[in-house]
């Protein structure tokens, strides 16, 4: 790796996720109740990779708000370098109200018209930050609109530059784009870039038409991108690699809430990766499994417990788990 400043930086989307809580319900008229915790893909992948240990940093915008302070807070709390926060006049912080179904699988109502989040701009864009890291981790939902489209491009092409490994998750979120159409577009944009790629099942299907997750796996391999990884839920993750492809299944655990596991299994996953100090092209098959077994671990152990940064894994809690498998 390179001698750099951080492990990993991540730039995009840090919000307020409104998290159900049927079970602590007071109000008499049976109203839902919900918890406010921090969360945003990239935030959330971030926070699990610094409650490892790994030497993070994020970039991103909140709103001059409460929940802006709070989430500027969190990034402290969590040794997460909050240097690239910038603080918007122009936009509130985005809020995401998070419903669950009776198996912990959720979607999502945004209130981002605009948000802060998007609203990014180029010259905000702390590019130290991004040219100093080893792995620099971006998702879909900063390529929704303008500036921060343009200034999450700027962000991954001096990151290339610098060769940094580029990380991507396509976070497919419906209800914020204009049509499929578009969103795929940005999509297929960030495959251009990503050396490390997590889809969900959903997401490498609509990428590939092609509904076997190992098979389109293989297919979303390229020149650029080495490593595919195929997030499958309660069934565990498909991977891809020139060396190797397979399924793995998960730990059973009881799922409540599955907001954050998908990125505590990437954030899980970067940070084994990079503790193994090997190359992307150099990876084994042996490897490969115990990067994605380390993610399952972190991943159902989130899915367990409520909210997305709150129900981070800590490195004990998922070598436990490990354990118990073997």
């Amino acid at each position: 790796m390179k001698n750099t400043q951080f492990s990993l930086t991540t730039l995009g989307e840090i919000l307020i996720d409104f998290t159900p809580i049927k079970e602590h319900i007071q109000n008499h008229n049976g109203n839902p109740c919900f918890e406010q915790n921090p969360g945003g893909a990239p935030a959330n992948v971030l926070a699990c990779f610094a409650k490892l240990g790994g030497k993070a940093s994020f970039i991103g915008a909140v709103g001059r708000d409460s929940f802006g302070s709070f989430l500027k807070n969190v990034l402290d709390e969590q040794n997460i370098n909050s240097e690239g926060l910038i603080i918007k006049d122009n936009a509130d912080t985005t809020l995401a109200f998070v419903h669950l179904s009776e198996n912990g699988d959720r979607s999502f109502s945004f209130y981002r018209r605009p948000g802060a989040d998007t609203q990014i701009a180029i010259e905000d864009v702390p590019i130290h930050l991004v040219e100093q890291s080893d792995i620099f981790h971006f998702g879909t939902l900063s390529l929704t609109n303008e500036p921060s489209r343009s200034a999450t491009l700027y962000a991954v092409q001096k990151a290339a530059a610098a060769g940094c490994i580029i990380s991507f998750d396509p976070n497919w979120r419906a209800p914020l784009w204009e049509s499929v159409e578009s969103g795929l577009e940005q999509m297929r944009c960030g495959l251009t870039y990503a050396n490390l790629l997590k889809v969900s099942e959903e997401e490498a299907e609509m990428l590939t038409g092609i509904s076997d997750p190992v098979k389109a796996g293989q297919n979303l391999l390229s020149d650029t991108t080495r490593l595919v990884v195929v997030t499958l839920g309660s069934k565990g993750c498909a991977y891809c690699h020139k060396n190797s492809c397979g399924e793995l299944p998960t730990f059973d655990i009881k799922a409540v809430d599955t907001t954050g596991a998908g990125d505590s299994f990437w954030g899980a996953l970067l940070y084994r990766f990079l503790e193994l100090g090997t190359s992307i092209n150099n990876l084994s098959k042996e490897q490969i499994i115990d990067i994605c077994t380390f993610a399952n671990a972190s991943g159902s152990l989130c899915a367990s417990r409520r909210g997305a940064i709150p129900g981070l894994a800590s490195r004990d809690e998922i070598d436990t788990l490990i354990k118990t498998k073997a």
